[in-house]
């Protein structure tokens, strides 16, 4: 460690020497100042469409940073009277180096993002900001974008409740304001839709994270998940249970050897009539398009009755069907088969049916981030987990330096026996500092140790205190702005009111907003000068006391989290004091022991409510917590390395769905499916290099009239002299298209593209979230095959490697048999979107065990919906006029015109 020491003291650290590079460019942006002070606004305005000219022209953004910096600090000057110091311009040089920069709170983070923002919006291609509740990202929007707009630049924020069409108006503006959730959600959604034109991101150019250790990490250990219908689907498993007790032999047949059943034509007609009688057949087919779930639940019931035995493929245990290992004859308890047949299996056992396929579409922030072609980040505190940042996103973090030296004094940590000795020292603190009017800011790990902190002050007959609760962002944000005053007590988990500056004597922007509410001309002007002068009052009354006084009540198992919590005071230059007071029975020192902790006290002998201070407790309570983070992340990049599996099919996925829905035509990919489906039908029953005697003619009859609904003499031709494999092939394919062919005849080439568009959308969908389930399912289960001395990892690439390979199958023969089957009456109705009133984001907060998708409760909230009232939205009918049918519209439902008010 000394040697590091020694090192660092004649090189300078990694941080030092990244920041020297920006040195000279800061010298000549601060050239430029006077010579930009002398242009008018219009002057200085049109800069930004000189920059873009140069741009369009080749100019590399890097090139233009001193220029479009020195633009930014005038506009910020002119706008807000805020002038960035050189320290904030080497922070806005970091945020464009692909970096996070670790600046001070205080430091004016905020501030620092414009200069990159405005940079990166200049290529048109769009700059997200990323926040952590929906109040900061309202907040600084529209403080900052006071900026932008004077230069000429559009901003939108995305936040809860917006519709499809503001949304897609906030994605479209240069730069746009939003929450992780709300990204993380837009892109799922998007990828669920139907048409590019209802889709709202337009890409994902460049990033900023605000608090990006917050975000990148600490939220980062739980998905994103859009669940699906929260409907009870029992009922219509049961009921297609009933019908399989209806069907006599002649109606399916059955094939052993490669496991499967089928329904003939004559079964098909007898369940169609049953399902017509119960009112569940939407149009005369089972095999039209509204139908393709009974299909699903048809087939699975007839495999669930005919191929599976009780006791032998499956048992019922504890009011549940649990699978045994054909190979080991061994229960394997949570796993399921897929594609609803474990859902038919508990219909078949009349036990209870567990939800089917409920995951719709879901990422990992990790996932989610790296999507942008450029990101960055900024926080407080990012140097502890610098590892993490560079592993996981390719981000260096450059600590950059602080405007003027920290004053703040940080204590040792104060260590107890017990916990109650703990918090009755803290209480004697926190009254001491309010008898000499220094506010005091107390970080717990919980809301719940929060509340019993305050109950003991109480008990004490400490004054007035502020209990912070993380769920009320806007709230929170005033209530931290006050934490400044003279003798304030503000109570907060480490996590509360980040992004909130703890101003001594009080915020002057946040007083002014509150207070001057309906005041106008010399009435607001008086009121806001008395805010100034008593804000002064206090802050000298605070600066007396010492400055903001911070105590944290344990540490967390994260150095990162304790180190926001000191960072809250010294700002700017200000005093202040931080303070630790720990004890043997937090969870840190149970959990994760510090060796000859608890000796070194008994040995000290100690009385009650003594506390042991010293550098060598700190560090080693510090390489307790280094360990722990270690830990941690290790933990957090297993996961990751599970996910990405995933991700990688979900890119294919989703590309391959963006290549279809902007296709004009599917027909070429389309008989590619049918040409595939056609080998793989002939190769089940003339095997290669197989002999005639060995040839099924009658499976071969069996899959052309059940996968293509082709009536070949294939038992013909296989008996003709010198017929192979390959002639039956060619012979099959060709009835197959003159069928297609035929098809689209009878209903025009033009529906026939649309309706294979149809089925080929909402067959990938289909197929795609069975696959997540199935998929999710095996992640679970996958880490018992460590105990057989096998990489746990590398059998779910290969498992789940095999299981997209089968959804690619499924696919070809789930399209090639529908449109094999359909039939068409008035006409064929285009892909729907999911529900989104039926359909729930979830997001749980890691710290909380709380759903913290910003409050949403269903996508239909966001998307402005108006819950089950079917009634359309009132609007101006002139607004109509000339709307396109494919055009979202006009009335803000999210609907395409055609199924809103331009439905006929």
């Amino acid at each position: 460690m000394a040697f590091g020491a020694l090192a660092r003291r004649i090189f300078g650290s990694p941080s030092d020497r990244h920041v020297k590079r920006f040195h000279g460019k800061v010298a000549a942006i601060n050239a430029l100042e006077p010579e930009l002070e002398k242009l008018s606004d219009e002057q200085l305005r049109a800069r930004t469409a000189e920059f873009k000219a140069q741009i369009e022209k080749g100019a590399d953004l890097d090139d233009l940073i001193v220029p479009a910096f020195a633009t930014v600090r005038e506009a910020s000057k002119r706008v807000l009277g805020m002038r960035h110091f050189d320290v904030q311009l080497i922070g806005g040089m970091v945020l464009n180096d692909r970096s996070i920069a670790e600046m001070r709170t205080g430091e004016g983070k905020t501030l620092v993002a414009t200069l990159a923002v405005y940079l990166n919006a200049l290529t048109g291609k769009g700059v997200h900001v990323v926040t952590v509740n929906d109040y900061l990202a309202r907040r600084d929007a529209a403080w900052m974008g006071q900026i932008y707009n004077f230069l000429g630049l559009s901003y939108g924020i995305i936040v809860h409740g917006l519709t499809d069409v503001e949304r897609k108006a906030a994605y479209a503006a240069d730069i746009t304001y939003g929450t992780n959730n709300e990204f993380g959600f837009d892109y799922l959604r998007d990828n669920m839709k139907y048409t590019r034109e209802q889709m709202v991101q337009r890409g994902h150019a460049f990033g900023i994270v605000d608090e990006v250790d917050s975000i990148l990490i600490d939220e980062a250990r739980t998905p994103l998940i859009i669940s699906g219908p929260s409907e009870d689907r029992s009922d219509l498993y049961t009921t297609i249970d009933k019908l399989m007790y209806i069907l006599e032999d002649g109606d399916f047949e059955i094939d052993e050897k490669q496991r499967s059943a089928t329904f003939t034509d004559a079964g098909i007609e007898r369940l169609e009539a049953k399902l017509a009688e119960d009112g569940l057949l939407k149009s005369a087919s089972m095999y039209d398009v509204e139908n393709v779930a009974l299909v699903h639940h048809a087939n699975s019931a007839l495999r669930a009755h005919k191929m599976f035995r009780k006791d032998k493929d499956y048992i019922v245990r504890n009011d549940e069907v649990v699978i045994i290992d054909e190979f080991s004859g061994r229960m394997m308890p949570g796993r399921r088969y897929s594609e609803g047949l474990h859902q038919a299996l508990e219909a078949k056992e009349h036990v209870k049916i567990q939800p089917e396929n409920q995951t719709l579409a879901s990422i990992t922030f990790q996932n989610y981030f790296r999507l942008y072609e450029k990101l960055a980040g900024m926080t407080g505190t990012a140097l502890t987990e610098a590892e993490e940042f560079a592993d996981i996103y390719k981000l260096d973090v450059v600590t950059v330096p602080t405007n003027v030296p920290v004053q703040r004094i940080d204590d040792e940590d104060a260590i107890f026996r017990t916990a109650a000795e703990k918090f009755d020292a803290i209480a004697d603190m926190i009254k001491q500092c309010q008898e000499r009017g220094q506010p005091v800011l107390v970080g717990t790990t919980s809301i719940e140790k929060s509340e019993m902190l305050a109950d003991i002050l109480r008990g004490k007959n400490v004054g007035q205190m502020n209990v912070l609760n993380a769920r009320h962002h806007e709230q929170e944000a005033f209530i931290v702005a006050d934490a400044g005053l003279p003798g304030a007590i503000t109570i907060a988990t480490n996590m509360a009111g980040r992004g909130t500056d703890i101003q001594l004597g009080g915020n002057l922007e946040m007083r002014i907003e509150k207070e001057t509410v309906g005041l106008e001309g010399a009435e607001r002007e008086a009121k806001i000068a008395e805010i100034k002068k008593t804000i002064a009052e206090h802050k000298a009354q605070a600066l007396a006391a010492g400055g903001l006084m911070v105590i944290g009540t344990e540490r967390h198992e994260s150095r990162r989290i304790d180190n926001q919590l000191r960072g809250r005071s010294g700002r700017q230059g200000d005093p202040g004091h931080s303070a630790f007071f720990l004890s043997l029975q937090d969870d840190l020192m149970r959990i994760f022991p510090v060796d000859s902790m608890d000796s070194m006290l008994g040995k000290l002998g100690l009385e009650q409510g003594e506390s042991i201070t010293h550098p060598w407790v700190t560090k080693a309570i510090e390489r307790a917590q280094g360990k722990v983070e270690a830990r941690n992340f290790d933990i957090r990049k297993n996961i990751l390395k599970y996910d990405d599996v995933m991700n990688d099919q979900r890119k294919v996925i989703f590309e391959q769905r963006l290549e279809m829905m902007d296709a004009e035509d599917v027909s070429e990919t389309v008989k590619d499916m049918r040409q595939d489906v056609v080998d793989a039908v002939v190769a089940k029953a003339i095997p290669p290099r197989s002999y005639p005697e060995q040839w099924d003619a009658e499976l071969l009859q069996l899959e052309a009239r059940s996968m293509l609904n082709v009536d070949a003499p294939v038992a013909d031709w296989i008996a003709e002299e010198g017929i192979d494999g390959e002639i039956v092939t060619e012979r099959l394919l060709t009835a197959a298209n003159e069928q297609a062919d035929a098809k689209a005849e009878k209903y025009s080439p033009q529906i026939m593209r649309q309706v294979e568009k149809s089925i080929l959308l909402q067959s990938i969908d289909s197929l795609w979230r069975e696959h997540l389930v199935t998929l999710d399912h095996l992640s679970k289960v996958v880490g018992w095959r460590g105990i057989a001395q096998r990489d746990p990892l590398n059998e779910y690439k290969q498992e789940a490697y095999e299981l997209f390979q089968t959804l690619l199958t499924s696919l070809r023969e789930l399209v090639t048999r529908q449109l094999s089957h359909i039939e068409l009456t008035i006409r064929q109705p285009e892909p729907q979107e999911p529900d989104f009133s039926r359909l729930q984001e979830t997001h749980i907060d890691p710290l909380t065990g709380e759903n913290d998708a910003d409050g949403h409760d269903t996508i239909a909230d966001s998307l402005g919906a108006v819950g089950s009232d079917p009634s359309l939205r009132p609007i101006d009918p002139k607004l109509l006029e000339g709307v396109s049918r494919n055009a979202p519209c006009p009335c803000g439902s999210g609907k395409k015109f055609k199924h809103c008010h331009g439905a006929f």
